[in-house]
């Protein structure tokens, strides 16, 4: 039985008693006003699989005691106040498909043994304070499709181990301090990406020839890096992208095969970057642009007639 009370304007706190309702496999609470810690006596609901309770106001620590509800397929609260660290007892949630912890003042580091959730589908970790090194281990998740963990102070590379997992369409790791250079081959290993982005970070070298291979990539951001080079220009193979490289170390002249990029192309940010020379009068091909910026370059010459066509 599954108790469904999502967004019905509820407020107040979870009594204790809910442990007496020993039936339940799912408890979804989501987009309410409830506050309040998590009981520990939802410990005692062992058939539970589902637990949502996405955007509250939960506060405290997560409750140690869940760890006991074995079965648990979704374990979702995010959009709290929950602080402390995630139990290691949580391991015990081997059966874990879905785990979002994203936006809470969570602490401490990414626990290698999440890496054992063979079953997991999503990991969202983002905005939080979790630090440290993201462990080897997740690139055992063969099965990983939504991988964000933004926002927080890790730090260290990349494992290469999760550059691997095919699976994944979403992955996001901007706003960290991770360094390293991105894997010439990530878009032949990766070719279910939809959304890949690592802003204000401190990667360098290029970007990945490959990607132009993921075919369903519609979002590149890696603004806020220390990237060189130049921007591939098969990326226009790619359709309905968004692309902002800005403030990284990309030099040379723009090239006028930027006509080559994808005429469905619906934003290029390259600001602050190292770039010089004129725009090229390629750049009227581009005629679904919503947004262009060149700014903060090395620009010179005059602005070409046809720009005037992306108007």
């Amino acid at each position: 039985m599954v108790l469904n009370l999502e967004a019905q304007r509820l407020a107040g706190s979870i009594t204790s008693s809910i442990g007496n309702l020993t039936y339940l496999t799912g408890i979804i609470l989501g987009n309410n006003n409830i506050y309040g810690k998590i009981p520990q006596e939802m410990g005692k609901l062992r058939h539970l699989q589902d637990l949502n309770l996405s955007h509250n106001s939960f506060g405290g620590n997560l409750p140690i005691n869940l760890s006991h509800c074995t079965q648990h397929r979704v374990l979702d609260v995010v959009d709290n106040k929950l602080v402390g660290q995630i139990p290691e007892q949580f391991s015990s949630l081997s059966k874990l498909i879905f785990l979002q912890l994203a936006v809470n003042n969570l602490t401490g580091s990414i626990l290698a043994w999440i890496g054992n959730f063979s079953s997991l589908h999503v990991l969202s970790l983002l905005r939080n304070n979790l630090q440290g090194c993201i462990p080897s281990e997740l690139g055992h998740l063969s099965s990983l499709e939504f991988f964000h963990i933004g926002a927080n102070n890790l730090s260290g590379t990349i494992p290469p181990q999760i550059y691997n997992i095919s699976s994944i369409y979403l992955f996001s790791v901007t706003q960290n301090r991770l360094h390293g250079s991105l894997p010439p081959d990530v878009g032949f290993t990766l070719p279910n990406l939809e959304t890949f982005v690592g802003g204000l970070n401190s990667f360098t070298g290029p970007i990945p020839v490959s990607l132009s291979n993921a075919s369903r990539l519609r979002s590149l951001k890696f603004g806020h890096n220390d990237l060189t080079r130049t921007v591939p220009q098969n990326l226009g193979r790619l359709r309905h992208l968004v692309l902002a490289l800005g403030y990284n170390q990309f030099g040379g002249v723009l090239s006028n095969s930027i006509a080559n990029l994808s005429s469905q192309l619906n934003s290029l940010t390259l600001v602050g970057n190292m770039i010089h020379g004129g725009i090229p009068i390629g750049i009227g091909n581009l005629v679904n642009l919503d947004a262009l910026g060149l700014e903060n370059n090395y620009l010179g010459s005059h602005l070409p007639d046809a720009l005037g066509k992306l108007l």
